[in-house]
């Protein structure tokens, strides 16, 4: 194994612990917040995949781009959807008598 390969699964290796330990310190009441929040922010693979695309020049190149374009965007809409549902929770509903007043 090369030495590059060793620093990029030793980094890969302490993101994962990182990632764990700050996750696993989140009360479950802001857990689906959090989440919604860090799907939108990976809005960043789509730009990944735009690098990827302008520097592959094989058609595998571009199929791997489609695919991690496609399923990024899916992650960037999702969080967005998922954030909407959750703040119409927080929603005061309008009660009968102020549905009244103003009409």
């Amino acid at each position: 194994m090369s030495t590059e390969l060793i620093s990029s699964l030793s980094v890969f290796v302490l993101a994962l612990l990182v990632g764990f330990e700050v996750i696993s310190k989140i009360p479950t009441t802001l857990h689906t917040p959090m989440m919604s929040g860090a799907n939108s922010i990976h809005g960043v693979i789509l730009v990944g995949a735009m690098v990827v695309g302008a520097l592959s020049g094989t058609w595998l190149g571009y199929v791997l781009t489609f695919f991690a374009a496609a399923f990024g965007a899916a992650n960037v809409v999702g969080g967005y959807v998922v954030t909407d549902r959750m703040l119409e929770m927080f929603k005061k509903k309008p009660t009968t008598e102020q549905e009244g007043a103003g009409k």
